[in-house]
C-alpha cells in the first residue's frame, strides 16, 4: 500500500461524519484511488453500517465499483439494509450476491439476510435460505441456528422453529432467550415456562430477558407462583432494579391480582418511566379500583410524566368497572383537550361498556354515532352485550342488525341476541333465532380456563376428559354442586336460556364449564386457606359467579374465616377483564405471606 493510500485509510477511521466523508472521497478520486480494495472497503463500511452514514451513498460507491466486490464488501450493504427502514434491500442484494459475484456467503451474510426475512415476514425466502445454510455447512453455527429460530417464529412457524432449537448442538443464552420469547408471543405461555425449566436442567442460567419473557407467560396464565420464584431469581442475580424488569414483575403482579406486591415493587423503583405508571394504572383499572387508578394518574402527571393512549385506557377500564361515569366522561374529555391524544376504538369502547354498564344505553348509543369508528363491530358488540345485561331488546336488535349489516357477526352475538329475546319472552323471535343457529352450524370460541397448583399449571376445556385425573376431577365436581344445591343453588337459574339452545352454541344446564373443573381440581389439590386463581381465555359465564355464591362451608374443606360472628365462605369471584382473560380470586388470609418474595 502506497503512502497516500495509508494516510487515507487513517482518515477514514477517524471519520464521524458524511460531511468529512465526503471530503475525504474527493481526495481519493482526485488521487485516482477509488478502486482500491482497502480504501474501497472503509469507504463502503462508514456508509453502510455507522450511524451517520448514508445507504444511497454505500449503493452509489458500490455500483462504481470495477473489481469484483469481496464477501465483507456485500455483507456491509447486506447488513444496512437489514436494519433500515427498506429491509427488502438487502434481500435484493443478497440475491445479486448468489447470482453475479464469486464471492461466497458466509455465517454473516446468513445471519443479515435472515434478519431481513424476519422483518418482511417472508418464509419462502427463509426456508431457501434455510437450505444454502445447509448445503454451505453452517447450521452447527450457533448465531445463525438463532437467527434461523428468530425467523421462524417471527413469520409464525412454532413447529420449525422448535426443531431447528433442538437440533442446535450448542446452544447459548440468546438461542434460549429467543425460543422462550418465540412461544411467549404467539400464546404458548406453558411451553415458554417449561422451557425455562428444561434451561435449568441444562445449566444455563437466565438474564433479565429471560425473566422478562417468562413473566409475560406467567401473567397470562396468572402462574403467580411461579412469577414469585422468578422475583427471587431476579433479586439474587441483581437485576430487579432495572427498569424493564420491574415493568414486568408490576405487570405479572397486576394481571394475576396481587395488587400489594404490584404497589411494592412500583416503589422500590429508583426510575421510573410511562410503562411503569400504565402497568400500575391498568392493572387498578382491570381489578374495577377506578378511584385507584385516577389518584395514580394524578400523581404520574405531578411527576412530570407525559401520559400515553394507554394510560387512559387504564382510567377508563376502571371508571367502567367502578361504575364511576362521571369521572370516566371527565378523563375521556381531557385526552385530547388538555394532553392532545386522539381516542382510538378501544378507548370509545370503553366509553360504551361505561354508560352500558350503568344502564345508560342510549349515551353508549350515542357515544359510537359521535365517534370516528362507528363501523367498527366492537363497538356494536359492546353494546349488545350490554343489552343483553339490561334487557334491552329495542336497541339490541339495532345492535345485531348493525353487526350483520357490517358482516361482522359471529356466534357469540346470535347467542347473545337469543338471550335478549328469551328474556323478553319473546318466543317468535327465540325460535327464529335459535332456527338461524342451527342452520349456519354456528359455534362460539371454545372457552379454555388455566389454573395453578404449586409450579404447574393445568389447562382445562368445556367437558374436558383429557386430564389424567379427569374421573377424579368429575366426582369432585359433583360433590361440590350437589352440597351447593343443598345451600341454594339453583342450576336452571344459572342460565336461563341453555335448556332450550343450540348445545353447541352453549351447552346444557349439565355441562361442565372450564372454570368450575378448575375450581374442582383447585380445591382437590390445595389446602385450607390456600388461593385459587382461575384465568379464562373468554368472559367467566354467570353459572359460575352463581354456583360459587353458593359453595357450603364442608365442600371448600374447612377453607372458610370468622367474621362478626358470622360464618363467611373464603370465596370471591372477581371479574378481571385483561386482553379477555378473566381471573377469579378466591382471597384468603394467607396471601399475602405466600405471594411476597423472599430476597
Amino acid at each position: 500500500m502506497c503512502e497516500k493510500a495509508r494516510v487515507i485509510v487513517r482518515m477514514l477511521q477517524g471519520c464521524n461524519s458524511m460531511k468529512k466523508l465526503r471530503k475525504i472521497h474527493s481526495h481519493v478520486i482526485i488521487n485516482g484511488l477509488q478502486h482500491h480494495p482497502s480504501i474501497f472497503n472503509h469507504l463502503l463500511r462508514f456508509c453502510a453500517v455507522s450511524v451517520t452514514g448514508s445507504l444511497s451513498h454505500a449503493q452509489l460507491l458500490f455500483d462504481h465499483f470495477d473489481s469484483d466486490p469481496s464477501t465483507s464488501d456485500w455483507n456491509y450493504l447486506i447488513r444496512g439494509f437489514s436494519n433500515s427502514s427498506s429491509p427488502l434491500n438487502s434481500i435484493l442484494f443478497y440475491n445479486r450476491m448468489l447470482l453475479s459475484s464469486v464471492s461466497r456467503p458466509d455465517l454473516f451474510t446468513f445471519n443479515f439476510a435472515l434478519k431481513s426475512c424476519e422483518r418482511i415476514k417472508s418464509i419462502p425466502k427463509c426456508l431457501e435460505i434455510h437450505g444454502s445454510v445447509i448445503r454451505s455447512g453452517f447450521l452447527d453455527d450457533a448465531i445463525v441456528a438463532t437467527s434461523l429460530v428468530r425467523c421462524y417464529s417471527a413469520n409464525g412457524s412454532v413447529e420449525i422453529a422448535s426443531k431447528v432449537f433442538d437440533e442446535m448442538p450448542v446452544r447459548d443464552l440468546v438461542s434460549w432467550n429467543v425460543m422462550i420469547c418465540c412461544f411467549s408471543h404467539v400464546g404458548l405461555h406453558n411451553q415458554a415456562l417449561s422451557m425455562y425449566k428444561r434451561m435449568g436442567n441444562e445449566g444455563v442460567c437466565g438474564d433479565s430477558y429471560t425473566l422478562v419473557a417468562l413473566l409475560s407467560s406467567c401473567a397470562h396464565v396468572s402462574a403467580l407462583n411461579m412469577g414469585v420464584m422468578l422475583h427471587r431469581i431476579a433479586c439474587d442475580i441483581r437485576c430487579e432494579s432495572c427498569v424493564f424488569v420491574s415493568n414486568a414483575l408490576i405487570d405479572m403482579y397486576a394481571k394475576c391480582g396481587s395488587l400489594e406486591n404490584a404497589i411494592g415493587v412500583f416503589n422500590g423503583m429508583r426510575k421510573r418511566d410511562v410503562l411503569t405508571w400504565n402497568s400500575m394504572i391498568i392493572g387498578y383499572g382491570v381489578h374495577g379500583h377506578g378511584v385507584e387508578a385516577i389518584s395514580f394518574f394524578r400523581k404520574m402527571v405531578a411527576s412530570g410524566v407525559r401520559p400515553n393512549a394507554i394510560t387512559f385506557l387504564g382510567l377508563l377500564l376502571g371508571c367502567s368497572h367502578q361504575g364511576l361515569v362521571k369521572e370516566g366522561v371527565e378523563h375521556f374529555e381531557i385526552m385530547s383537550s388538555q394532553f392532545h391524544l386522539t381516542p382510538n376504538v378501544k378507548h370509545y369502547g370503553c366509553m360504551v361498556d361505561l354508560y352500558g354498564r350503568a344502564g345508560q344505553l342510549e349515551n353508549s348509543l350515542e357515544m359510537i354515532y359521535a365517534s370516528s369508528c362507528h363501523e367498527d363491530p366492537v363497538l356494536w358488540r359492546t353494546l349488545l352485550g350490554s343489552c343483553k345485561i339490561h334487557r334491552n331488546l329495542e336497541l339490541g336488535e339495532v345492535a345485531m342488525k348493525k353487526l350483520v349489516q357490517l358482516e361482522a357477526f359471529n356466534a357469540g352475538d346470535y347467542v347473545l341476541m337469543t338471550s335478549i329475546y328469551s328474556a323478553a319472552n319473546d318466543a317468535q323471535a327465540f325460535a327464529s333465532m335459535r332456527k338461524l343457529i342451527r342452520s349456519h352450524d354456528l359455534q362460539t370460541v371454545p372457552g379454555w380456563s388455566w389454573i395453578e397448583i404449586g409450579d404447574q399449571v393445568h389447562k382445562f376445556v368445556v367437558d374436558d376428559k383429557m386430564h389424567p385425573e379427569s374421573a377424579v376431577i368429575y366426582s369432585e365436581l359433583g360433590e361440590v354442586i350437589n352440597r351447593a344445591i343443598l345451600a341454594g343453588y339453583k342450576p336452571e337459574d344459572s342460565n336461563r336460556t341453555a335448556p332450550t339452545l343450540s348445545d353447541r352454541c352453549l351447552g346444557s344446564a349439565d355441562t361442565s364449564h372450564s372454570e368450575k373443573l378448575a375450581i374442582a381440581y383447585g380445591l382437590m389439590r390445595t389446602t385450607a386457606g390456600t388461593t385459587l386463581r382461575i384465568t379464562k381465555n373468554l368472559r367467566m359465564v354467570f353459572v359460575l359467579a352463581t354456583t360459587t355464591e353458593f359453595l357450603p362451608q364442608d365442600s371448600l374443606k374447612g377453607k372458610v374465616r370468622e367474621r362478626r360472628d358470622e360464618t363467611i365462605i373464603d370465596t370471591e369471584v372477581v371479574l378481571m377483564v385483561w386482553n379477555k382473560n378473566i381471573t377469579e380470586t378466591r382471597k384468603s388470609t394467607k396471601e399475602k405471606e405466600e405471594s411476597k418474595p423472599q430476597k
